[in-house]
């Protein structure tokens, strides 16, 4: 049996194949209409507009914030994104640990992490979700699960690692054996350029080895910095370095908030039950720059204005409300009012967060060290 172009057979074995391009789900011509939404929770669909227009308004007011110098940190946004963190955190708890990186105000967010503790920490103010000291790309909730994001690729993905490890002790009995209690589950965000990171497959071998309740979450959006994936690797399908690994993994649509939630879903039912670790491919494409409000549209040797417009017909959220307006979930103009509606509470929550303090120069080694 021959292998096509886009696929590579496994060593020894005859029938199975690892796909290793994206196909269409790298061209922005397609997946463009309505979600299919049909049998789908009216309040579950209400919820996830919610939560994108939430993520994409905060994120447009912090891009605000950093042209207009308000931020002292750099600012990573991930409009166009948020599919993925919403509908992944759709299956999660906070009793599981989620890690982010540098672009992680979704994952945040999408936790149920408090939108005025977002603003008030990328303004480095006191009160703010890290007490003013990380930044934009250092949060913290610990509270609904989110465990940090930190700016260094691929430095969190050990850590969701760590904490599937620590899942499984806590799941354990004396005399070895899993006692049956619901595992919780440590789970990571990454993008595609952290493929590239030895980190990475070093961590997914370890947790396929030890069996650890691990999701592992590429937002592949075929850009590192800027660099488009085409110059860095052979192929554009990440999940490719899962199945190496005997991940079981699934590549869908990242701009089809039920693809990924479903996705998501199929996998953490078997991380959960196995146990072990899960890879998710989420595919989609970030509307501004590698770092800060501008669109970059002159960077690497596919971001051109035109693509950038091709792939905002992708947009997740359109694509969403359209589907809900047809069946009548949603009133014509109605994710203009919840716009409107978001807009005011990001906007009362700016106005809040530049009128708080900033932490004291006192407390400055205060969060470095755990106290004894």
């Amino acid at each position: 049996m021959s292998s096509s172009p886009g696929t590579r057979q496994r060593s020894g074995q005859s029938s199975k194949e690892i796909a290793l391009t994206l196909g269409e789900l790298a061209d922005p011509r397609h997946f463009t209409g309505p979600l299919d939404i049909a049998g789908r929770s009216a309040d579950f669909l209400q919820r996830w507009l919610q939560s994108m227009v939430l993520v994409r308004v905060a994120e447009d007011e912090i891009g605000k914030l950093a042209k207009s110098k308000k931020t002292h940190t750099p600012c990573h946004l991930g409009i166009g994104q948020e599919a993925i963190a919403v509908g992944v955190s759709t299956h999660l708890t906070a009793q599981d640990r989620v890690f982010g990186n540098h672009r992680s105000h979704s994952h945040f967010l999408a936790m149920g992490g408090a939108l005025y503790a977002l603003i008030a920490e990328v303004l480095g103010r006191s009160d703010g979700a890290s007490k003013g000291m990380g930044g934009s790309m250092h949060v913290f909730g610990g509270s609904h699960g989110f465990h940090g994001s930190v700016p260094i690729v691929g430095a969190t993905i050990p850590l969701a690692v760590g904490a599937g490890l620590a899942a499984r002790f806590d799941a354990t009995n004396p005399d070895g054996r899993l006692s049956g209690r619901p595992l919780s589950v440590g789970v990571c965000y990454f993008g595609d350029g952290t493929s590239e990171e030895g980190v990475l497959h070093e961590s997914m071998n370890l947790a396929a080895i030890y069996g650890l309740p691990v999701l592992f979450v590429c937002e592949n959006n075929l850009y590192s910095s800027h660099l488009d994936i085409s110059q860095r690797q052979p192929y554009d399908r990440i999940a490719r370095f899962a199945e190496v690994h005997s991940l079981p993994a699934r590549t869908v649509d990242g701009n089809d908030v039920l693809a990924v939630a479903d996705a998501a879903a199929e996998l953490l039912r078997v991380a959960r039950a196995k146990p072990g670790p899960a890879f998710l491919e989420a595919v989609t494409y970030r509307w501004r720059g590698h770092v800060g409000p501008e669109t970059d549209e002159d960077v690497g040797v596919r971001r051109s204005h035109e693509d950038l417009m091709a792939w905002m017909q992708r947009d997740p959220i359109k694509r969403l409300s359209d589907a809900m307006v047809a069946v009548g979930i949603l009133s014509a103009d109605g994710l203009a009012q919840l716009e409107a509606k978001v807009r005011h509470e990001v906007n009362a929550a700016v106005e809040a967060a530049l009128a708080a303090p900033f932490p004291p120069a006192g407390q400055l080694l205060d969060l470095v060290y755990a106290d004894a």
